[in-house]
């Protein structure tokens, strides 16, 4: 994807974005002043930017770049898979499976959307992430499950979206996949420099 001038000036990292921090480097406005941004992780070279974002309550996965062209590829190609892992509030049912695969109804900027067909699955086992700063509820409160949701599109808050719609809110979601890149066992808050993209 890049060649070789860019890669003797472009810098690319891969950070575990842990929960409760931006996807971002500068505060937009009085009410995100006492929020946590990915600055506070790292020193990272000026101009660097997220690629795509991960909101204030989702974690893991997260690529930064230089290189402004990379980032507008790997978001507005629609040919970039990002694979979630989501903890569900109950034990997710087989349809519900087949509904997120097939396209679910969902909003999305006050208008309904579809979301397109995409890869759906049920984990066996409970995948190991650091402990969240933020207690999740246990399973005294009723069963709780994890599924895989792999997208190749990322409107805003959609895999919590889609989940809902199918009667199965999240409760944690961590992306541990963009592309052939993978969140691998990071711990929360590491960044990791990357010599390609």
């Amino acid at each position: 994807m890049e060649n070789c001038t860019d890669k003797q000036h472009h810098k690319h990292f891969a950070i575990y974005k842990p929960y409760g921090y931006l996807s971002q480097f500068i505060n937009n406005g009085q009410k995100q002043n006492s929020k946590k941004l990915l600055g506070e992780l790292y020193d990272f070279p000026e101009g660097t930017m997220a690629i795509g974002r991960l909101d204030e309550k989702s974690e893991g996965l997260l690529l930064l770049t230089t290189d402004g062209k990379m980032s507008n590829h790997i978001c507005s190609s629609g040919n970039v898979e990002k694979e979630y892992y989501a903890q569900v509030n109950g034990d997710i049912s087989m349809d519900a499976i087949e509904l997120l695969k097939k396209g679910v109804e969902i909003g999305f900027e006050g208008k309904k959307y579809t979301t397109t067909p995409c890869k759906a699955s049920k984990l066996n086992a409970i995948p190991k992430f650091p402990e969240r700063s933020k207690k999740i509820r246990d399973d005294r409160h009723g069963p709780t499950s994890w599924v895989s949701i792999t997208l190749k599109e990322g409107k805003f808050r959609q895999v919590r979206k889609m989940t809902s719609a199918v009667g199965f809110p999240t409760l944690r979601l961590v992306r541990i996949r963009v592309g052939g890149t993978y969140l691998d066992e990071m711990k929360a808050g590491e960044v990791r420099e990357l010599h390609t993209l």
